[in-house]
């Protein structure tokens, strides 16, 4: 483990909420909840005023509609989310060459590689720097967490939360752990938790003084060997640039049970469409197809056919996945279903697919955003979802507040505008029409001022 705390942490701050109140003025200050709305559906992210009355990520919305009824409840808008994430793993890269970038919100990044910090006090002044150049260029905020290692930096941008800087200065690290609840330590979820609280270990100090044989006693070889080094505060895990994928896959999630053969057919070959979209969007092709299946009493399966070569030919991968279906007892009920492509690699073999010959290249068409499928519900409700962006020809450009009996109710405002007024159109209105979101700031780096998005929070030391 490095001698200088030169491993910076990014998490940025209720990341899909915080986007959608700087980009609805009306929202500022006020409980958003974004996820799927569906009755299955599960909160993605809620803002911090929404947290105050329990809501947290994963929870079923319907759960929490019951905590914070007068919340505001938005569809998803993941290609906006994108290229906000865009912008910001570009900041990154500035100050460094290695990133390990975790999801669209979260990041590692070496600030020794890149020559951005040598020791604790050019590590924190490139922090501040970062937080204060993401607020600049997209009006939001992030956590920075700066420490030796990977492991205590994350622990570090946790402490920081929201819009703050914590630096873990070396030699402090074993103190700071030692109080901490093991589930604070990588690796340890729900499961590990409860099997070290049955042995009466439940603080970090407890796991160190178990001791390493007991460790891998109660966990097995690899993992109570990991948690006990990271018990003493060792992490010696590198921050790397790129991690290659190692599957495709979609799947989606369905309101009501689906018991018809011939749908689940219809669904599967959907499925295996938009794997292949995106399988050809990274510029890969896969000799694995997986198809899971999650039937009505939760259970779940699993089915996998190795090709001759690598593909990523549409009919290809539908009829994989349509063979694998048929060894799938469906009675019951299907409440999920997926399709993946592993094994993957940059070229294909067409040469061995003649069966799929004859398929346009167009055949796959354009991918949609990637919304839950349980924001899919009708016609109506596809095309006006809550949270999503329009524009009227006279009124200008606004939001969705919510649609159904053939209405639709739209909040005209913008980022940089003052709240806007209400109203409510047809569906059909000729002069509504879906939009493009609109940039949250219109500011650089450096630059001075009052972004358009408001600001959200305000800077720690």
């Amino acid at each position: 483990m490095r001698s200088a705390p030169t491993i910076l942490h990014l998490d940025m701050d209720a990341f899909f909420a915080s986007v959608e109140q700087a980009s609805k003025p009306s929202l500022r200050g006020k409980a958003v909840i974004v996820g799927g709305l569906g009755p299955r559906g599960v909160v993605a992210t809620a803002s911090y005023e929404a947290r105050v009355f329990g809501v947290h990520s994963a929870m079923p919305m319907a759960q929490a509609r019951r905590l914070a009824p007068n919340a505001a409840y938005l569809v998803p808008r993941f290609a906006f989310y994108r290229s906000i994430s865009e912008q910001v793993m570009g900041l990154l890269r500035e100050l460094s060459p290695l990133v390990e970038p975790l999801s669209l919100d979260e990041a590692f990044v070496d600030l020794e590689a890149g020559g951005a910090a040598r020791d604790g006090t050019s590590a924190r002044l490139a922090g501040a720097r970062l937080r204060a150049d993401i607020r600049a260029v997209t009006g939001l905020t992030g956590s920075v967490g700066l420490a030796a290692s990977k492991m205590l930096a994350k622990i570090a941008s946790e402490q920081a939360k929201p819009d703050g800087l914590v630096l873990i200065e070396p030699g402090t690290e074993r103190a700071l752990l030692g109080p901490m609840p093991v589930r604070t330590l990588p690796g340890v979820g729900p499961a590990t938790g409860d099997h070290l609280r049955r042995a009466g270990i439940h603080t970090v100090d407890e796991l160190a003084e178990a001791g390493e044989d007991e460790l891998v006693r109660l966990l097995g070889k690899a993992h109570g060997h990991a948690l006990y080094a990271m018990a003493l505060a060792r992490d010696e895990r590198p921050v790397v640039a790129e991690r290659e994928a190692k599957s495709v896959s979609v799947e989606d999630t369905y309101d009501v049970d689906i018991h018809d053969r011939v749908r689940v057919g219809t669904e599967v070959r959907r499925l295996a469409d938009r794997c292949v979209r995106r399988l050809r969007g990274a510029g890969l092709s896969g000799r694995t197809i997986v198809l899971k299946v999650r039937r009505y009493d939760f259970s779940t399966l699993t089915r996998s056919e190795t090709l001759r070569g690598p593909t990523d030919d549409p009919a290809v991968v539908r009829e994989a996945a349509a063979r694998l279906l048929e060894s799938v007892d469906t009675t019951g009920g299907v409440r999920l279903l997926g399709v993946g492509v592993s094994g993957l690699a940059d070229y294909t073999q067409e040469d061995l697919f003649a069966q799929a010959a004859g398929v346009p290249e167009d055949a796959l068409g354009e991918e949609p955003e990637a919304v839950p499928v349980e924001e899919r519900q009708s016609p109506t409700e596809r095309r006006w979802p809550a949270g999503h962006d329009v524009r009227h020809a006279v009124h200008g450009h606004g939001w969705v507040q919510g649609s159904g009996l053939g209405r639709v109710t739209v909040r005209f405002e913008t980022p940089g505008s003052e709240p806007g007024r209400v109203m409510t159109f047809r569906i059909e209105d000729p002069d509504l029409e879906p939009a493009e979101p609109l940039p949250l700031v219109t500011r650089k780096p450096g630059e001075s001022g009052r972004t358009e998005a408001g600001g959200v929070g305000s800077a720690s030391p």
